[in-house]
Formats: structure tokens, C-alpha cells, sequence
């Protein structure tokens, strides 16, 4: 019986590869499976990345897009990817890896980055894995998510080559930068943020007054380096995203509950009540390694950390014409803290076992989760890929949506963070199934190098939202959305179809009417087709039916 307790004390080696590869596995199969999940942008990214490996050179869209890579010197990796790849592998294959690496390559980064910090592999390297679903990612922010993992293995190679030669360390920063820059400016950020941390070391001596002007003199020269391809990449193309002229615009989270709402875009998906339940198991981890004192830290990241924490806090939500600024801080910060401390390093046999069978049911319980709303999203794409059949080539579709008061249950994955919708750009995918045009396909100049030609200037926006399609039975709430969906000005005849999507539900203005003048073509639950009668004419003076949307609620 001695000899089984003193074994039972035994350190025993930590080896969670398993744990990682069979969660790159399931990724790798839910993405094979599932072709358009509900991803916000996804769909809009696709379509784009179509037009650019080819499709522009088909009717009608070599009327109505040109490619000009002048438009913008950052956010244009998959840009880049789908022009030179997509035509040698095709879009849904490409699309489909590009998609596998947003969700991946984020964790897998803060895992590589953890592995040379604590020079070994443990099992709260499964946790990191938690992360790799998060707002950002059901935002279908897909460059933003590459880009984060590109620099967090970035970061650890640069840890590794800092003792090395000097001239290399500074060619590969260089090497690094011009990556990152055309990936997304943001994730040039992150890399410089953890390179300030790595650079203060894991106990914080960097701070002593001996050291301090040498490393800092260190740290100036890295982050030249590293900031100097987009310096020249911006002398190229001097153009910022600014969708446009919106100019700043910016908005704020103005109020603690925002500010604690964005932190929660760290870790939200289609269920907040869900992502707590299985943070849960992570923070008791972590408590109990303090309680223990078996719990270590890397104190030169902890100080990025608490700056893309301060970031996350007084960073705008909105600017110049880009959505969710703050709620990219936050993925970072947790990715960041998450590589930056090591639970219970030394463990025996017994508690080994159970930590890495509470964190593998977190992680997989997790992406279960997430499979099983992208199972159910598919319902909703085969209603769009069905109605898209009724859609004669070179038509022009105005997408609308009916806007419901409140989500029902069964339909978490219409929605994620702050109830907002995922399905907002379903009806671009008219652009490569329906060869025709819709006016919300990614065009900002300063993100994407896609560009309306006129007449069709008129009718497009760089980004575009949905809108009730009970706007269009109100001329005074035509007239008010104007300003930022011009298109709804004269769209009978501007148009051929309106798209309603989200159709099976109740709109909150107008439950299921649909303005005068429209002909049902193809009817699904969730996708109806209305074919528009360009002669129609409505009875001036006639009051609405219906409620009208109100552009400021």
C-alpha cells in the first residue's frame, strides 16, 4: 500500500498534444462541413474573394467592379490569397482553410508562445484552446483572427532569436512587420505590444535603473523594425479606412456596463449564459494555483495585458467608418494573460488526470456548442442558396430583412454578442451563386481593394447593413436612412428583386406585410424573393400601414 501512495505522488509528465491535435481535428471537420456557418462578415468576405480569383471577368461584373490594389496598404491578406490562389485551388477551398486558420491559429500562437516562456508543454495549454471562439471570430473578422495568430508565433520566434545575432533579429522584425501590415495593421499591434512585454522579462528586472535604458534602447530599434514596412507599404498607398467620407465618427462605450460588455467580447459566441458556464472551470484553476502557490507568471506580459486591458477601456467602439475598435483589445489581452501564466506546472498522476479532463471537456464542450449552431444555420443557407436559383444573371437584388422585437428560442445562431445579427450578410452570396449584384459587398477604401464603378457608385455602399423591409413602405423613413443606404432613394426602379431574409419571423413594424408592388417568386421559412413591379405606382398621400423604423432608435 506504501508503494501505491508514494506513486501516487510521483510528478508525472504533462503531455496535452492530444488533447490539441484532436481539437484541430474537430475544427478542421466542422469546417469541412459546414461550407457558410453563421459567421457575421463570412459570407461578404467569400463573395469578395470570388469576384477577385476570377469571377470579376464574368458578366455583368466587369461592368460594375475593377481591382485596384492602390485602395489600401493593410486588412488585404485573404485579398492577396484569393487572387493568386483562388484560381488555382478555387474559392470554397480556400475560403474553407482561410476560415480553419482564423479559428486555430490564434490559440495554437498563445500555445507556441506559452511552450518557449515555460520551456515545456502542460496541460492549461488545452485552456488557451477556449479562446480560440470568441466575438471577433463569429464577427468573421477573419484577417484580424489570422493576424493574431501570425503574431503571436511571430513573437515566439522572436524570443527565441533575441539572444542570437542582432542583424537578424532586426531583419526578421522587418520580415515580420510587412506580414502583419498586410494582414491587418491590428495584429502589427499585438506584435509589438508582447515584444514590449518579452522585452521586460519574466520578473519585471528589465525595470531596475541599470537596465532600464539599455532595454529601452533595445525595444526603440525593434519596434522601427517592425514599423517600417507599414511606413513604406502607406508611402505606397496613402489611404486610410474610412469607408469613404465618413471621416472619424466616432462612437464611444461611454458607461461601465459597455465598458464590461466589451470585455466580454473576449470570450462571447451565440449564448453568453453558455460561455460563462465554461470560463467557470478555467478561473477555478486558476484561483486554486494561487491559493497553492503553484502558480507562475510571466510579469513583463502581464504589463501588455494590463495596457490592451486600458485599451479596451477608453478605445472607441466605432471610427472612421470601422465597427467593434474595443472589441478587439480584449481577445488580445486574454490571449495574452492566457500565455503569460502557467497553473499548477508539477502535478501528480491523479490531479494531472483530472485537470486535463476538466479543461478537454470545457474546450470540446465548447465547440460542440458552436457545431451544433452552425448545424442549425444551415437551414437558413439552404434558403438562401434556393431562392438565389429564381435570380435571373446581371440582376440587381436590394437585401432586407424582417427585424424582430425580441430572439426567440432555437435561433441562438441568427445572433451573438449584444444580439447582434449573423446573418446581416447572407445576401451577398447573390454575387457568385446569382452572378448579380447586391449594394452591401465589401468595398472601403482603405480595407479592400474592390471598387464600384460608376453608374453603379449610386446605388453601392463600402459597408452596408440590413434594414426592416417596412422602410420601404415609408417614404419619410426612406428619406432618413438616405444618408447612409442611399440606395432606398427611387429603388423601385433601381432594382430588380427585394431579398427578405430572417422571413420567418414576425417584423417588429409590420409582422409579415411587404410593401405594395412586390410579386412573391421563391418562397423559404427564412428567405422570400419578391420580384418588383417597375410600373407600380403608389397613391400619393397614403398613409402606412405600418409603423416606420425611426433611423436614430
Amino acid at each position: 500500500m506504501a508503494r501505491d501512495v508514494s506513486d501516487e505522488c510521483v510528478i508525472v509528465e504533462q503531455r496535452p498534444n492530444i488533447a490539441i491535435a484532436a481539437f484541430v481535428g474537430v475544427v478542421a471537420v466542422l469546417v469541412a462541413a459546414f461550407e457558410f456557418p453563421p459567421l457575421l462578415d463570412y459570407p461578404n468576405h467569400y463573395a469578395r474573394m470570388w469576384l477577385l480569383a476570377g469571377g470579376i471577368t464574368e458578366q455583368p461584373f466587369q461592368q460594375i467592379y475593377a481591382i485596384d490594389w492602390s485602395r489600401t496598404f493593410t486588412n488585404a491578406g485573404i485579398d492577396l490569397l484569393a487572387y493568386y490562389l483562388g484560381p488555382l485551388i478555387g474559392v470554397s477551398f480556400l475560403a474553407r482553410i482561410l476560415l480553419f486558420l482564423a479559428i486555430v491559429l490564434p490559440p495554437l500562437g498563445a500555445i507556441a508562445l506559452h511552450r518557449r516562456l515555460f520551456q515545456g508543454a502542460f496541460y492549461w495549454q488545452v485552456a488557451i484552446l477556449y479562446f480560440a471562439w470568441c466575438a471577433t471570430l463569429i464577427g468573421g473578422f477573419i484577417n484580424f483572427q489570422i493576424g493574431l495568430g501570425m503574431a503571436l508565433f511571430f513573437a515566439t520566434v522572436d524570443h527565441a532569436l533575441q539572444p542570437r545575432n542582432w542583424t537578424a533579429l532586426f531583419l526578421w522584425r522587418i520580415a515580420a512587420g510587412l506580414l502583419l501590415t498586410i494582414m491587418h495593421l491590428f495584429s502589427l499591434g499585438f506584435y509589438i505590444a508582447i515584444l514590449c512585454g518579452l522585452e521586460l522579462s519574466s520578473t519585471l528586472a528589465a525595470l531596475s535603473s541599470r537596465d532600464l535604458v539599455r532595454r529601452c534602447a533595445r525595444l526603440s530599434i525593434g519596434i522601427f523594425a517592425s514599423v517600417l514596412p507599414a511606413l513604406w507599404l502607406f508611402a505606397y498607398a496613402p489611404v486610410l479606412p474610412n469607408s469613404g467620407n465618413a471621416g472619424f465618427g466616432a462612437i464611444w462605450n461611454n458607461s461601465p456596463i459597455l465598458i464590461l460588455a466589451n470585455f466580454m467580447s473576449a470570450i462571447w459566441t451565440y449564448a453568453s449564459t453558455v460561455d460563462v458556464l465554461l470560463l467557470i472551470p478555467l478561473v477555478l484553476v486558476c484561483s486554486n494555483a494561487l491559493r497553492t502557490r503553484r502558480l507562475q507568471v510571466h510579469r513583463g506580459l502581464g504589463v501588455t495585458v494590463t495596457g490592451l486591458l486600458i485599451l479596451s477601456c477608453v478605445s472607441p467602439l466605432h471610427i472612421m467608418g470601422t465597427g467593434w475598435i474595443s472589441w478587439r483589445f480584449p481577445i488580445m489581452a486574454a490571449l495574452g494573460a492566457m500565455a503569460m501564466i502557467c497553473p499548477l506546472p508539477q502535478l501528480p498522476r491523479r490531479e494531472a488526470l483530472m485537470l486535463v479532463a476538466v479543461l478537454s471537456c470545457v474546450v470540446f464542450g465548447r465547440t460542440v456548442w458552436v457545431g451544433f449552431n452552425w448545424w442549425c444555420g444551415q437551414a437558413d443557407v439552404a434558403n438562401i442558396r434556393t431562392v438565389l436559383t429564381a435570380i435571373p444573371k446581371g440582376s440587381a437584388i436590394l437585401p432586407m430583412a424582417h427585424e424582430h422585437r425580441d430572439i426567440h428560442t432555437g435561433i441562438e445562431h441568427r445572433h451573438f454578442a449584444w444580439n447582434e445579427d449573423t446573418f446581416r450578410h447572407l445576401p451577398t452570396l447573390a454575387v457568385p451563386f446569382a452572378h448579380s449584384f447586391v449594394p452591401t459587398l465589401f468595398t472601403a477604401k482603405g480595407k479592400q481593394p474592390l471598387a464600384v464603378l460608376p453608374p453603379w457608385t449610386d446605388i453601392a455602399v463600402p459597408e452596408g447593413n440590413l434594414l426592416s423591409v417596412s422602410v420601404l413602405d415609408c417614404p419619410d423613413s426612406v428619406e432618413s436612412f438616405s444618408a447612409f443606404a442611399p440606395y432606398l432613394i427611387n429603388w423601385r426602379q433601381r432594382f430588380d428583386f427585394v431579398l427578405v431574409v430572417n422571413a420567418d419571423l414576425p417584423d417588429r413594424y409590420g409582422e409579415y406585410s411587404v410593401p405594395a408592388g412586390l410579386k412573391i417568386i421563391s418562397d423559404t421559412p427564412f428567405a422570400k424573393l419578391y420580384a418588383i413591379d417597375k410600373g407600380f405606382i403608389s397613391s400619393d398621400g397614403a398613409a402606412s400601414p405600418k409603423a416606420c423604423p425611426d433611423p436614430l432608435a
